[in-house]
């Protein structure tokens, strides 16, 4: 278990599913602190990991020897300004969209030990899907410790930096694909005669179901697991067709790669 103290630079949605999920995994809340400038979403913090926020940047920062960086990335400038002079010596962990290793060095003041990360909202419900790198002055030790506190919210997976505005497009923005699919999912089944509390139940469920069978049976395809469901001549036969009509696959990989392109669009801004 991490021995080290953790503060956060921002008490926002992410930086609260990410101490709670550190909190469900023994971490103390006196092994945590925060700052944020909004008090209500200090106020928010507390309420949720019982963990302090400090009245300022110091407070919550000299004491602790990782510092989790969950800035807006168009605020980031004036948070490292304050931040900075309380950072040496410390393991950075940035979840900001879209800022480099090279432009969070840039920023810190020449920190070496950074670790980039890009999770996504599942990790509110404790099922994130975090990827990350390290700079190359971060350490092994301190991608383990990366490692150990981003599965305290759902799984995570070490990636080159080239290899994160393709995270992006898929599991960063992937959510809001998957929230479309089950929207479509449950307006069908209200179509087909089912009430929309029963067509939203059913369609949240068979695709929490489904990515369940897909992680716990690694070493199946996913279009082993489709054939499964398939008679012939059946009636998932027929959905699948009117999926297949629909280029259905191809708008999914499209919503991906041109989410990844935007990505590498904003990085280079």
């Amino acid at each position: 278990m991490l021995n080290d103290r953790i503060a956060f630079i921002g008490a926002g949605k992410m930086a609260c599913a990410i101490a709670s999920g550190l909190r469900g995994k023994g971490i103390p809340a006196a092994q945590l602190s925060a700052y944020d400038p909004s008090g209500a979403a200090a106020e928010s913090f507390t309420a949720l990991t019982g963990a302090p926020c400090a009245p300022d940047m110091g407070g919550a920062l000299k004491n602790a020897q990782i510092v989790i960086f969950a800035v807006k990335p168009q605020y980031a400038a004036t948070a490292f300004s304050e931040a900075r002079e309380f950072l040496g010596g410390k393991l950075l962990i940035s979840i900001a969209a879209g800022l480099t290793v090279s432009r969070l060095t840039l920023l810190s003041g020449g920190m070496e030990r950074i670790v980039r990360v890009m999770p996504n909202t599942p990790a509110l419900a404790g099922a994130g899907m975090s990827c990350f790198c390290g700079a190359p002055g971060a350490t092994e030790e301190d991608l383990c410790k990366a490692e150990e506190i981003l599965s305290a919210f759902g799984l995570c997976r070490r990636v080159p930096e080239s290899m994160l505005d393709a995270v992006t497009g898929l599991s960063g923005s992937g959510p809001a694909y998957v929230f479309e699919f089950i929207m479509a999912l449950a307006d069908g089944g209200v179509y087909a005669g089912l009430p929309r509390d029963a067509a939203l139940e059913l369609a949240a469920q068979t695709v929490y179901g489904s990515a369940l069978m897909v992680l716990r049976r690694g070493k199946e395809h996913p279009a082993v697991l489709r054939d499964a469901v398939i008679s012939p001549g059946g009636t998932t036969a027929r959905g699948v067709a009117a999926l297949d009509a629909g280029a259905f696959r191809s708008v999914v990989m499209n919503a991906v790669i041109a989410a990844a392109e935007r990505s590498a669009e904003l990085g280079k801004q």
